[in-house]
């Protein structure tokens, strides 16, 4: 019972566990779409056991496992205890976690100041065995072999296991779909499926799916990276994620949908597809998250959050727990998601992305004309082996300067929002593999994706707003590794000016003097806008709920004073960025 064991105690109990287990196949088969059947049907061994999978598939196909209202098989699934781990597969566990990767400088995270604020909130946890999440969860932990949580995990967890809504910010890369993911599914682990099974079994043939947990995401990789990840932690167990997202097969996904779905990841335009379709029923879903919940709750997508959280089946808020989670919470965005939460709790954590001991952020001047040459310069003195993230604003842009890049011998490929979804797949896995290391993007890959071994971010056109820019350079210096990102400044940019600024002075970068003299020109039209203000104290966001005297919650992590947190410069601490020597070309 501990990370030590695993599942090791469970490795030759599957006769024990009160019939064959359900999940070896139930929930192996999860991965992409187009591999779903075959895995389903051909990966489970050889054998009786083997035999027994298919014929339970072909059962549950049919609507004889969990359809018939008087089957056998119905009601062993009602009586199945979903806290007891399912017998193990080692082709799907390599595939599953062969690949977790924690980062160089993973203890400086200790160093990350944290804030909670809010009523009661539960003491946070310094070990993963702080908290019983049942032996699912941790031998699925142990696999992914993370051995201490991150601030936002150790803050997070607790809260959400405590039953509390929460609203979490938090630099991308600092854990946070870990810690929605943990104790999210521990929980239905502990509760089993509960009515959600008998509304499925009303129905013959499983045709209407009713999902526990959903988590919304804005973009289609996003959505599959959480599944992913919701893949790792279903291991081994009864629950069974499921995703759902535009630009891909309706029809497959439907299919998919239809073998099962406890733990649903979708994009907002896809679910709303699906559930007036009648494919999705939302009226037992007592998990909601929300990624990347500032951009989810902008003009783009607040219409179909409205339509699924509120003018549909979905328990109200104060019944179902409702979890957001982002790098960047505006107060206009806090104020307008009070609509989805009830009582909840606010976690803060210092911008891990953007503290000195991460990420280097190099500024340069270069003229529109000259940007093309400089960016050579830049690809040659960063190495072959190192991966590439190149950021432009439009989808144009990406496609000539993919074009341009190709034509001058370097092996590239692109990502934006007018490729189909099996090309982004393609390009994502190229950039991945390093058969391709310089992805050219639009801002589709600058909000959640997790790309391991992004040594460059370039922002080739800067972004016209700071929060977009905190994204980006979060996709390097990842769960502790060192990074470098490098930003193409020129007249075209004045409008961020002075946020840059903040940002640099906060996270204790070299700031070019011709920087400040044009935040200076240009402080009066920013201190209108009053951006940068959010970012004060080293943190995303801040409480806005926070005032003098309001008996908050708060904890300084590195013993520093609480006046540490609130002025321009007390962002994270620590040491001076650690610079290396040929990054120093810049400035020749």
């Amino acid at each position: 019972n501990g990370l030590s064991s695993g599942f090791g105690n469970y490795e030759n109990k599957e006769a024990g566990w009160g019939g064959p287990p359900r999940d070896a196949a139930y929930n192996s088969f999860g991965g992409r779409s187009d591999r779903s059947k075959s895995a389903f049907f051909n990966d489970r061994g050889a054998g009786s056991r083997g035999r027994w999978v298919s014929l339970r598939s072909v059962i549950y196909e049919r609507g004889g496992f969990a359809g018939g209202g008087n089957s056998r098989w119905a009601e062993e699934s009602r009586d199945d205890d979903w806290s007891k781990p399912t017998a193990p597969n080692e082709r799907l566990e390599h595939e599953l976690f062969s690949g977790s990767n924690t980062g160089i400088n993973f203890e400086k995270y200790d160093d990350i100041p944290v804030e909670a604020t809010g009523s009661s909130c539960p003491p946070h946890i310094e070990s993963f065995h702080d908290v019983e999440m049942g032996e699912i969860v941790m031998g699925n932990i142990n696999l992914s072999r993370y051995t201490r949580p991150t601030p936002v995990q150790k803050y997070a967890i607790p809260i959400i296991k405590s039953k509390r809504d929460l609203m979490a910010c938090a630099q991308t890369g600092s854990g946070k779909t870990a810690a929605f993911l943990l104790p999210v599914l521990s929980q239905i682990y502990t509760e089993g499926p509960g009515d959600a099974l008998q509304a499925e079994n009303g129905r013959y043939g499983r045709r209407k799916q009713y999902p526990i947990s959903l988590v919304l995401a804005p973009t289609r990789e996003l959505a599959l990276q959480i599944y992913d990840e919701a893949r790792k932690f279903a291991y081994r167990s009864r629950v069974r994620p499921c995703v759902v997202y535009g630009g891909a097969d309706i029809g497959q996904q439907i299919r998919d949908l239809e073998r099962g779905c406890h733990l649903l990841v979708a994009t907002p335009g896809r679910l709303v597809d699906m559930m007036e379709r009648g494919k999705i029923g939302l009226d037992y879903c007592h998990y909601l998250v929300v990624d990347e919940a500032d951009r989810m709750l902008d003009m783009g997508f607040e219409p179909q959050i409205r339509r699924i959280v509120e003018q549909d089946t979905m328990p109200p808020k104060g019944i179902r727990r409702t979890m957001m989670f982002s790098a960047t919470f505006p107060k206009e965005i806090q104020i307008l998601a009070r609509d989805f939460l009830e009582d909840y709790i606010f976690l803060a954590v210092g911008r891990v992305g953007s503290t000195s001991e991460n990420i280097t952020q190099k500024v340069v001047w270069v003229e529109e004309t000259d940007k093309r040459s400089f960016l050579l310069d830049l690809l040659n003195a960063t190495g072959k082996d190192s991966l590439t993230l190149v950021f432009v604003e439009t989808k144009k842009g990406a496609d000539a300067l993919e074009d341009f890049l190709y034509r001058e011998g370097y092996a590239c490929t692109s990502i934006h929002g007018d490729r189909s979804q099996r090309d982004r797949e393609e390009a994502l896995h190229q950039f991945r593999s390093g058969r391709c290391p310089i992805l050219v993007a639009t801002a589709v890959a600058a909000r959640g994706l997790d790309i391991s071994n992004v040594k460059h971010v370039i922002n080739f056109d800067l972004p016209s707003d700071i929060e977009e820019y905190v994204h980006r350079i979060g996709r390097t210096g990842r769960v502790g590794n060192l990074g470098l990102a490098t930003s193409f400044f020129n007249d075209k940019n004045s409008n961020i000016t002075k946020d840059l600024l903040d940002i640099l002075v906060e996270a204790k970068q070299e700031v070019p003097s011709w920087l400040e003299s044009l935040a200076y020109e240009h402080q009066h039209k920013s201190n209108n806008r009053g951006r940068s203000k959010r970012f004060s104290g080293g943190f995303g966001a801040r409480d806005y709920r926070q005032t003098p005297g309001s008996g908050s919650f708060s904890n300084n992590r590195s013993g520093r004073s609480a006046g540490g947190h609130g002025g321009n410069r007390g962002f994270g601490g620590g040491k001076q960025t650690i610079r290396t020597a040929f990054f120093f070309f810049f400035f020749f």
